[in-house]
């Protein structure tokens, strides 16, 4: 077994963070594993890696998700930061109220609201994408899901923001968002069921730490994920996915003609612009990766958007197709800790493209507006110039 190939690549930077493709083409290229120094982590780059890390828990452990020591300690107790056998009963709470049968009375009305929502601004015929559609609806859906209200629900947009930068590298980013992440953690360490909507999913889960199915505390967490790491990567999905039916008119037309491609659409929104494109696991032991050693105790950086990319997994990778339909693709991570709540996004993301294909000929989008952001790829504004409605 052999030291991987070393980069002088700062993952955190700015411009990196912005557009991470040239980036990830490059250190895929150096090989399946490459250490950076600057950053302290071994990156994982090429589909086949990653996916196999995501799947070995035992290996790359979860808990350290992030690539500073203050918010792992944090994260200490949620589903998203711990391995089996705790994981295992966390997350079946946290998914009890996402499963296909829970989300299935949902479907009617999130579609409705997405109708409505898209219908008015064709109406209007100019807006910001992002805020009036791709922040505006996750936010009205989780908000009446879990049953956040008043001075919680006033916060979900800041909290759900530095939720996810704070898992980044302790840069400025990361110490501007912790004191905000803070709140956060602060309303979910008293929140109460009486403080949550009744008949909400977020009183379920209090109701499940009553009957014992999770230990005792641990409801607050659960809360805290739902809003952490569910929020920001959905306003993220949806916006990417306006943004590149936006520029690529002719994938919208065929999802018009054919909206048995909604799914598949989504899919390859979240392949060629995963909200996520890079998450930390921390190397149980030595491992051999493709011939080379990830030392025990080393930090690991799971570049999610450069195994998307990989050519050795998907043909044309650079080129935004939905008929492609990547059903394994790597945005939504794999195994034990893929996102439990993909199914609620899924149901969100597929409402609005079905309205914007059916209600929509044309989108004509100005330049859209991307702000760095340590974890999540996210759009910060895009000018819908003009709608031409179908």
């Amino acid at each position: 077994m052999t030291t991987p190939p070393v980069s002088d690549v700062d993952l955190f930077a700015d411009e990196v963070l912005l557009d991470p493709c040239p980036v990830h083409a490059e250190l895929r290229e150096q090989g399946p594993v490459v250490h950076l120094p600057r950053n302290d982590v071994h990156a994982l780059t090429r589909y086949d890696v990653v996916r196999d890390a995501l799947a070995d828990w035992e290996s790359f452990s979860s808990t350290s998700i992030a690539f500073n020591p203050e918010a792992n300690e944090a994260l200490t107790g949620t589903s998203l930061a711990s391995d089996p056998p705790l994981h295992t009963r966390l997350r079946a709470t946290l998914t009890e109220n996402l499963s296909p049968r829970a989300l299935r009375g949902l479907k009617g009305r999130i579609e409705a609201k997405a109708d409505a929502l898209v219908a008015e601004l064709v109406e209007k015929g100019s807006f910001d994408a992002v805020d009036a559609l791709a922040r505006a609806f996750p936010l009205e859906v989780v908000a009446d899901l879990i049953g956040f209200t008043g001075h919680a629900r006033d916060n979900m947009l800041r909290w759900g923001q530095a939720a996810m930068q704070v898992i980044g590298p302790m840069n400025r980013r990361t110490a501007e968002n912790f004191p905000v992440a803070g709140e956060l953690y602060a309303w979910c360490s008293r929140v109460e069921a009486s403080d949550l909507a009744e008949g909400s999913v977020g009183r379920g889960i209090f109701d499940a730490e009553a009957r014992g199915a999770i230990p005792p505390g641990t409801a607050g967490h659960i809360i805290h994920q739902y809003l952490g790491a569910g929020l920001d990567t959905t306003v993220a999905a949806i916006g990417n996915a306006v943004a590149l039916l936006g520029a690529h008119p002719d994938q919208l037309g065929l999802i018009r003609e054919n909206p048995s491609l909604v799914p598949g659409a989504f899919n390859e929104v979240l392949r060629f612009w995963p909200p996520i494109n890079v998450w930390g696991r921390r190397a149980t032991r030595d491992v051999e990766v493709c011939g080379v050693t990830v030392p025990a105790g080393a930090q690991v950086a799971v570049l999610l958007g450069a195994g998307n990319r990989d050519p050795r997994h998907y043909e044309n990778p650079d080129a935004f197709l939905v008929e492609r339909n990547p059903v394994d693709h790597l945005g939504f991570g794999y195994g034990p800790h893929g996102c439990a709540g993909q199914g609620l996004a899924r149901l969100e993301a597929h409402a609005v493209i079905e309205a914007l294909s059916r209600r929509v000929e044309r989108l004509v989008v100005g330049p859209a507006v991307r702000v760095p952001n340590n974890i999540t790829r996210s759009i910060d504004k895009l000018p819908v110039l003009e709608v031409i409605p179908a």
